[in-house]
């Protein structure tokens, strides 16, 4: 079912003719009364004149709609679907067509906090913004039952299905996951939706993620595992840049000659270096104030 659109006639020219035939109607009908009051056979006529003029113009006023900027009027004709009407304003077309109006506006809402599994297996808690709008009336009406309601149950399954796609954190280099890489993951999410929205002629037009967090059984656990994954790192960093500050010491010391050191207390000079450069609390050196050994 494919939207087409169908030409209708100005509701106020409509209505102006409606107007002056149902003025005429009153004549003809006041007229055909006075005419039987007199004893004229023509005042039957004229009555049965009126009542005919007074149904065409009850006829003209079926076929009467209003369409609002962005709204669009679904006209089907005994269950045939006819077309589309988008024009905004008073509308005419024909009064036996059945009318259904559907709003083309830019709509939004926020799916409520699902709780899914990600990809290695951790309970989150994930929910969404998603902003879309209707572009084909005709599919909106008629491929589905209630094309708002569609939208919310796909949408929350799309973003159950796009969440146990992809890890919580970043275990490895270059891997996608969902707290780190929002943008892919957005647009991982939009393609999802729009997929499973194509056939209700709706257009996804954002989606994004708007709460994510561990569930709150596991999320004590979780944060102990990054804060434990965050002091490693930091330790490794300060391990090696201490080695690295001791290599340039000994190289120094060993290229100016200053003082020469046998194996064991080079190694003694390394253990002093690494304790003062990777201690987490200022150390209190002690000074030698006799012989080196």
């Amino acid at each position: 079912m494919k939207e087409r659109q169908l030409g209708s006639v100005s509701g106020l020219s409509v209505l102006a003719i409606a107007v002056l035939l149902a003025v005429c109607a009153v004549w003809l009908f006041v007229s055909g009364v006075q005419d039987l009051n007199r004893g004229n056979d023509s005042g039957g006529w004229l009555m049965g004149a009126g009542l005919l003029v007074g149904c065409v113009v009850m006829a003209l006023l079926a076929g009467l709609y209003t369409i609002q900027p962005n709204q669009a009027a679904v006209l089907s004709l005994f269950g045939k679907y006819v077309g589309t009407v988008k024009e905004a304003g008073l509308r005419w077309n024909n009064p036996f067509y059945s009318k259904r109006k559907v709003s083309l506006r830019v709509r939004n809402f926020e799916s409520g906090r699902l709780k899914v599994n990600e990809l290695d297996g951790s309970p989150i808690e994930i929910a969404s913004v998603i902003v879309w709008e209707v572009v084909d009336a005709s599919e909106a009406v008629f491929n589905v039952d209630d094309y708002e309601s569609f939208v919310h149950i796909q949408s929350e399954s799309a973003l159950r299905a796009m969440a146990s796609s992809y890890p919580y954190d970043q275990h490895e280099e270059g891997q996608i996951a969902l707290r780190s890489h929002p943008q892919e993951i957005s647009e991982h999410l939009q393609r999802q939706i729009a997929e499973r929205l194509d056939r209700a002629g709706v257009q996804v037009i954002e989606a994004r993620i708007s709460h994510l967090a561990y569930a709150p059984e596991i999320a004590h656990a979780m944060l102990q595992r990054q804060q434990a994954n965050a002091v490693i790192a930091a330790r490794t960093r300060i391990v090696a840049g201490a080695v690295g500050m001791v290599e340039m010491a000994l190289a120094e010391l060993q290229k100016n000659e200053v003082v020469h050191l046998d194996e064991e207390r080079r190694a003694q000079m390394v253990s002093n270096l690494l304790v003062v450069l990777c201690a987490d609390r200022g150390t209190q050196p002690v000074v030698n104030a006799g012989s080196l050994y």
